[in-house]
């Protein structure tokens, strides 16, 4: 009995043992005796117990590998760069991808370090910045190429980071500070320029306003003199006597805004009773010996010669 039911036990573990399964997006390698027989993909599989065995489960799924590479610039700038593969296993070519490469991360860090140290140092700094994807090109170029033949595809290749030295990284803050600050400069002065020749401009409208006032104002006057000169004259008042009392009027005018203006200066002026027949006086006298001189430069003056048609 005892020997019957270990040939039950050793049947049903033989039974179990001819069953497995695989997991989505993996593939299973089964070995017979120690050669390759066959790839398993997703769903519950036979063998044969004890002659059949699963060598290795491969992941089909994106992976990615993250590699960092010291090298130098074109400009003698030594950078760190992080470089991401994705990569994956070929569906029909699990075989190869298991058989052919044992370390696959090893061999793209190779390839990688390769390309991105052959690329770098033809580019500026600046250069490495702006063409940082076609470096990540080149590496997913190269990578493409050498890696279908272990059953391997390069989905994608990242720059994902280029790191100067620190002081690299202080000097091209300061560049960038100075560049900004000059733009500022720049901008203030043609502020400044412009605030300059509007406030010009602005004051020669005024100015011309203010000529063109005043001209006005002359004008004004000069027609208010001439009116009440005329009106003099028409009750027989000559006309330096009519100047003489238009000025003496508008003499009396000023000191009447003086002393009405709570805020005007001190104004010393004479004020006795003979103040103004004094004025009045010597505007006739002065106009007077005005007249006088103009007749006596007019005798003095020939004649114009009178030029006869022929």
């Amino acid at each position: 009995m005892a020997f019957f039911g270990v040939l039950i036990f050793l049947g049903l573990v033989t039974l179990f043992a001819s069953f497995f399964t695989v997991k989505q997006a993996t593939a299973a390698i089964v070995e017979r005796l120690g050669k390759f027989h066959s790839v398993r993909h997703a769903g519950l599989h036979l063998k044969i117990p004890y002659i059949d065995l699963i060598s290795k489960r491969m992941n089909l799924r994106i992976q990615q590998l993250d590699v960092m590479i010291d090298t130098k610039t074109l400009d003698n700038v030594f950078i760190k760069m992080k470089v991401s593969v994705q990569y994956q296993v070929i569906k029909d070519q699990v075989a190869d991808a298991f058989y052919k490469l044992e370390f696959p991360e090893s061999q793209i860090t190779s390839y990688v370090f390769d390309v991105v140290r052959a690329e770098v140092p033809k580019l500026k700094l600046d250069d490495v910045f702006v063409r940082k994807d076609d470096i990540a090109i080149a590496v997913k170029g190269e990578l493409q190429e050498a890696m279908q033949s272990y059953g391997y595809d390069i989905i994608k290749a990242l720059v994902t980071d280029i790191d100067p030295d620190e002081q690299v990284k202080h000097a091209m803050n300061r560049i960038n500070a100075a560049e900004r600050e000059k733009t500022a400069a720049e901008y203030e002065s043609e502020a400044q320029r412009i605030r300059i020749v509007a406030v010009a401009k602005a004051e020669a409208e005024s100015k011309k306003l203010q000529g063109q006032g005043i001209a006005d104002q002359r004008r004004e006057i000069a027609k208010g003199l001439q009116e009440s000169v005329h009106m003099l004259n028409s009750v027989n008042i000559n006309a330096q006597e009519a100047s003489a009392l238009i000025v003496v009027t508008q003499h009396y005018d000023t000191l009447h805004s003086v002393g009405a203006n709570n805020r005007s200066n001190l104004v010393l002026l004479p004020n006795s009773p003979t103040a103004a027949s004094s004025m009045l006086n010597d505007l006739v006298v002065a106009m007077s010996t005005a007249e006088s001189f103009k007749e006596n430069l007019d005798k003095k003056l020939p004649p114009a010669s009178e030029e006869h048609v022929h």
